[in-house]
């Protein structure tokens, strides 16, 4: 029997995006690590408020962009942290009749995050 952490989708009508109209998916692959990746978040949050304060006070753009780079590197290891997290919950743990279908997805995701992130 597998016991691996499954996705759950759940029909919702506050379900809308802007990019499309599907029912909102939960995850319990990343319940392990769910505190250290809202603190990363947060995190990532106060350094954004922080760079903010620095434009709107007028500092010197190369420190600014150095504040981005810090931005940049600690979503880029967060994302990761949830990849492999979603690797382990989700995509191992998918039944046989779903591989290809979360294999596709898993490539599309790393796609756009491997895009996103350079």
């Amino acid at each position: 029997m597998n016991n691996a952490p499954k996705s759950v989708t759940i029909d919702t009508p506050d379900a809308v995006s802007a990019e499309s109209i599907s029912p909102v998916r939960h995850s319990f692959s990343y319940s392990h690590d769910k505190a250290k990746i809202l603190n990363r978040l947060r995190r990532i949050e106060g350094q954004v408020r922080g760079v903010q304060r620095m434009v709107e006070e007028d500092q010197y753009c190369l420190d600014v962009l150095t504040q981005l780079s810090a931005i940049i590197a600690g979503s880029k290891a967060t994302g990761l942290l949830l990849l492999e997290d979603h690797i382990r919950g989700c995509v191992i743990g998918a039944g046989p009749d779903d591989q290809d279908a979360v294999l596709t997805e898993l490539t599309e995701a790393i796609e756009r995050f491997t895009r996103s992130v350079g």
